[in-house]
């Protein structure tokens, strides 16, 4: 279902399959450089024709009048096709003559399509497919967010908001599958939990009720570029009421009707929802783990591997507390960072304009380990209120690599009395720079890699790094504030407590509540705070996986280059081997970071 990966956003909004067209065909003349670009360029392009709005985020407007399919049993059928395709054409490429760069390349292409290949097993497939629709992914909060005017779809000429009507006439057919798709897995017995189906109505009946004035999709409307012609305004104001009034709207409402009289009552129940509940969920979540993680561990090694994490890291707050002169219980210690008034914003413009300060700091200290820098400008919004309720803290949207769209760091404004400023700092090196601004962006202005190794990736080191990035805070000059310093510590172990709750949840038969017990016993998070976090969980199973299992892998490399070339270990040119190829499976990354090594750092 149409999940185009937005490498490191906590909102996980998409990743789109790969495209379903064979790849031109290689003769036996072509060198293998030549038979593995000419593979490359096939794929990708087949990709773009097949997922259009994947182009839209790339700043390709080629096929940008189009929507594209994403969820019929003949788009599936044909993207397995595609993915053979691209296997057997690799597979008669000879790796052994290919540069050390293009063996990379041929490695990831070869995980990727691999793991890809994996997901179009049937009973994998229709585990997934049957559920179309959550409070994080889906068609319904998407869309209206791209197709608003303040994100990824261009609205700065008379062709964009004519193609963005063709687009939204494809939307409304869309959603009308997705339904169907949810109906089926009524049938099945594949379905949402009733905790994740009540939030997906609760933004369906916003939807239905803001009407078409209120509907993000009438924003582009409301701010036309200046030098748009009144006679087209007038008109393109017409159509665009006419088209979400008289058919994206209803689309909504068939939804939501169906959702409320039928698939709600049909939902699992929250006592147990995780995917064991659920036929084939044990086996889908399996094959998450692998893909979200890109290794072989199983769901008890990651759940032990977050019981300790999880002991290491309380050993670093008590320490924390020791410095500052707290007196009490660790967990006195967090419901004071929850309450003072202290760790506490006055306004939404307040808040912005502290990410903006740690943002200018932060900028003036990277040259201490970064010798390379993103040439797209970074941007600090709060999220769209329409979008915030139901967001993570905070997310990351990529910009396009000529910098006409800036990267995005957007951070969570919602229900501000609950949010505390001592994880402001840690947010930002995750979200904005070193983390996903500096590694997605890097990567898409790389030209010389192949367009899957720029513009695709996987979440084990998109979020590992930006992990890895908080975790340079101090070695940049950060966190001489100890609160913000126990921010830092908090917000790792809420990804350790992710290793612990999320396979709790999918693998253990964890109830809801005994998720959220455990993450407020064992850091400073806010209730509304986990409460989304143990939600976001259960509708993203695995995902948040990623973050640790990424980030010690990143972690190990560096401690044995350090230990290996000792004083030869340069931090900047270890920075540039990790970013430089875009988003790795670890195991490639671990053998690129060992010859590097094997070279003598250089």
């Amino acid at each position: 279902m149409l999940k185009i990966l937005l490498a490191g956003t906590a909102l996980a909004l998409v990743t789109v399959p790969a495209a379903a067209q064979q790849p031109a065909p290689t003769t036996a003349a072509q060198t293998p450089s030549a038979q593995l670009s000419q593979l490359f360029a096939a794929s990708d392009e087949a990709m773009l024709k097949r997922n259009p709005i994947y182009g839209i985020f790339r700043g390709d407007l080629r096929y940008a009048d189009q929507f594209g399919d994403y969820i019929t049993d003949a788009y599936f059928a044909a993207e397995k096709a595609a993915v053979e395709a691209d296997l057997k054409a690799l597979a008669a490429i000879d790796r052994s003559k290919l540069t050390p760069d293009e063996q990379i390349s041929y490695d990831v292409f070869k995980w990727q399509r691999t793991t890809d290949l994996k997901g179009y097993d049937p009973a994998i497939l229709k585990a997934q497919v049957l559920r179309p629709i959550d409070h994080f992914n889906g068609l319904h909060q998407f869309i209206p967010d791209i197709f608003s005017g303040k994100s990824a779809a261009p609205f700065n000429t008379v062709k964009d908001y004519e193609d963005n009507l063709k687009r939204l006439d494809g939307f409304t057919v869309a959603m009308d599958r997705s339904l169907e798709r949810m109906k089926q897995g009524v049938a099945a017995g594949v379905t949402q939990p009733k905790l994740v189906t009540e939030r997906v109505l609760n933004q369906l009946n916003a939807a239905v009720e803001g009407g078409v004035e209120k509907s993000p999709l009438m924003m582009p409307v409301a701010n036309f570029p200046k030098d748009m012609p009144a006679a087209d305004q007038a008109r393109l104001k017409a159509a665009y009421a006419d088209m979400v009034g008289n058919k994206v709207l209803p689309s909504y409402k068939r939804m939501r009707d169906y959702v409320q009289t039928t698939y709600l009552p049909a939902s699992r129940g929250n006592e147990k929802p995780g995917l064991l509940t659920m036929p084939g969920g044990s086996e889908l979540y399996q094959h998450l783990i692998a893909t979200q993680t890109t290794t072989s561990m199983t769901a008890d090694e990651i759940h032990n591997l977050g019981l300790s994490e999880v002991k290491r890291i309380h050993g670093e707050m008590d320490k924390v507390m020791q410095e500052v002169g707290f007196k009490g219980t660790r967990a006195e210690f967090f419901q004071y960072l929850r309450t003072d008034p202290k760790f506490k914003v006055a306004s939404r413009e307040a808040l912005t304009q502290g990410y903006y300060d740690i943002g200018k700091r932060v900028d003036k200290l990277l040259p201490k380990l970064f010798s390379t820098f993103p040439k797209t400008p970074l941007e600090i919004r709060p999220y769209p209120e329409f979008l915030e309720k139901d967001s993570a803290g905070g997310s990351y949207q990529p910009g396009t690599p000529d910098g006409k769209r800036p990267g995005i760091f957007y951070f969570n404004a919602y229900d501000l009395p609950s949010r505390t400023t001592p994880g402001m700092e840690t947010l930002y090196l995750h979200e904005g720079s070193p983390g996903h601004h500096f590694q997605i962006a890097l990567a898409q202005e790389n030209d010389k890699l192949p367009s899957f190794q720029r513009f695709g990736g996987n979440t084990a080191f998109a979020e590992g790094w930006a992990l890895y990035a908080e975790s340079l805070g101090k070695e940049l000059g950060m966190f001489t504030d100890p609160y913000q310093y126990f921010g830092r510590l908090d917000d790792e172990m809420l990804r350790a407590m992710r290793l612990v709750v999320d396979t709790g949840i999918h693998a253990k038969g964890w109830s809801r509540q005994q998720a959220i017990d455990y993450m407020l016993a064992n850091s400073s998070q806010g209730e509304t705070d986990v409460v989304n976090e143990v939600d976001r969980y259960v509708a993203m199973p695995a995902q948040a996986l990623a973050y640790k299992v990424g980030n010690l892998r990143i972690r190990a490399a560096r401690k044995r280059a350090e230990k290996a070339l000792g004083a030869n270990f340069d931090v900047r040119k270890f920075h540039e081997q990790v970013l430089m190829s875009g988003a790795l499976p670890l195991e490639v990354l671990d053998a690129k970071i060992d010859r590097w090594i094997a070279a003598g750092g250089k």
